[in-house]
């Protein structure tokens, strides 16, 4: 569906539910939070929101219901939602997951044995054994497990309740979807007011995006030298145009022309547990973007393009064409946790920071503002929505940047004599 054709769909559903409300035929303040949310997911959210969004916002559905769920819209208060981000706060993860289910059992059950679920997960049977013996594994595999078992991640798997505490931007997550929903019941006449705008949400401190050096990042292309060649071409061209995973994921050759050296980005791949890979639009209007590219991508896609024809000459009738510049070895999507796991792995056994695959993006960004580049290019290359978003991100840099030119215009503008007597009385 259209943006033009979903906006007409959300307030198509709106109009009918308002008139369901004036008519009686529709609930009112005394429905329960859990059932008008659910009612929000179906009118608003799978309507308007990407299926990504909307599989994290139900990830969040799974903590706020049982503390807010059974409380009708009309008696929720600040106080409730106070004590539910205290609550929240508490909670601690370890970015790995924890199964819920006796595993073994289960697979019993299904007649099936660890080496079948291995076989069709992608997960080792070592991995496997772990969940056995009731050990946290990776979100990836995870995923993987319960996809192969046709389940919900959380049917399966919960966040591993140990470690460090969950973050403020988490928690302002849990806010913000509240925050949504409440004021869509005002706007559909369901409550008069939202609570959440009596609560002060969770404060974020600012976070400075993690990115590699000019020298770190000419360290990390030497040592991609010897990594497997489609690895070492997606980090490359990652890094040389800061382009989002999904979106150099969604890539088809018929995008990159080689003759003008640009790439043209207009769709996304995703993962799903429930959907698998697949494709989506990019994350907004302005990620709809033709770059230009540096020629050093352009020649890394081009040897990767012929080793590809080899590897689909050699598998003959199995290749999968997907159309996809970056696929698994048969042809088909790569999955974006592959490639995220293997330079997570990779990084580990270098000398540099350790980064993850996102850091490529804020590399390629702060390498740009520092040398110079207008903020407004680097933003059109980025496919933010406007320049004010790359102010926030990349301020560490902007201001490098300024002391630089600030530098500069003192060495070009004072005569020689006053740089003379200034070094003088320095010393």
């Amino acid at each position: 569906m259209s943006p033009r054709k979903a906006d007409k769909e959300a307030e198509h559903q709106a109009a009918l539910f308002e008139q369901e409300i004036r008519t009686g035929q529709a609930v009112d303040g005394t429905v329960r939070f859990a059932d008008f949310a659910e009612r929000w997911f179906r009118d608003y959210a799978e309507v308007q929101l990407r299926p990504r969004t909307v599989a994290r916002y139900r990830e969040l559905m799974e903590r706020i219901d049982p503390a807010i769920g059974h409380l009708s819209l009309q008696s929720i208060t600040p106080a409730h939602l106070m004590a539910f981000y205290r609550e929240l706060g508490e909670l601690h993860q370890t970015g790995k997951y924890h199964c819920k289910v006796d595993l073994k059992a289960l697979l019993k059950k299904e007649h099936m044995t660890k080496e079948r679920l291995a076989k069709d997960s992608g997960v080792s049977v070592t991995t496997i054994s772990a969940v056995y013996q009731g050990k946290n594994i990776d979100p990836a595999s995870a995923e993987k497990l319960s996809d192969a078992l046709g389940k919900p991640l959380l049917a399966l798997f919960e966040p591993a309740s140990d470690g460090k505490p969950l973050a403020p931007k988490t928690l302002l997550h849990y806010h913000r979807l509240i925050s949504s929903i409440l004021a869509t019941a005002v706007k559909w006449q369901v409550i008069l007011s939202n609570p959440c705008e009596r609560v002060s949400a969770p404060k974020v401190g600012r976070v400075d995006a993690e990115y590699l050096d000019a020298d770190q990042a000419v360290r990390l292309l030497e040592l991609l030298d010897g990594a497997p060649i489609q690895y070492r071409t997606a980090v490359t061209v990652l890094l040389f145009t800061g382009m989002r995973r999904g979106e150099l994921l969604g890539l088809e050759w018929p995008d990159v022309n080689f003759s003008r050296g640009t790439i043209c980005i207009n769709k996304s791949s995703l993962y799903l547990p429930d959907r698998g890979t697949f494709q989506d639009e990019t994350k907004n209007r302005s990620s709809d973007r033709v770059i230009r590219a540096p020629q050093a991508a352009i020649d890394c896609l081009k040897e990767y393009r012929r080793w590809q024809l080899e590897q689909q000459m050699q598998c003959l009738d199995l290749w999968q064409d997907s159309g996809k510049i970056f696929t698994a070895t048969d042809g088909s999507p790569m999955h974006p946790d592959v490639l995220s796991g293997w330079f997570h792995d990779f990084i580990k056994t270098t000398d540099l920071p350790q980064i993850h695959l996102h850091s490529l993006r804020h590399t390629n960004a702060t390498l740009a503002i520092a040398n110079g580049v207008a903020v407004t290019t680097v933003a059109g290359q980025l496919g933010h929505s406007s320049p004010t978003t790359t102010m926030k991100i990349y301020a560490h840099s902007i201001q490098s940047a300024q002391a630089a030119a600030a530098e500069m215009m003192d060495e070009l503008l004072t005569p020689p004599k006053r740089r003379t007597r200034r070094k003088a009385s320095a010393i």
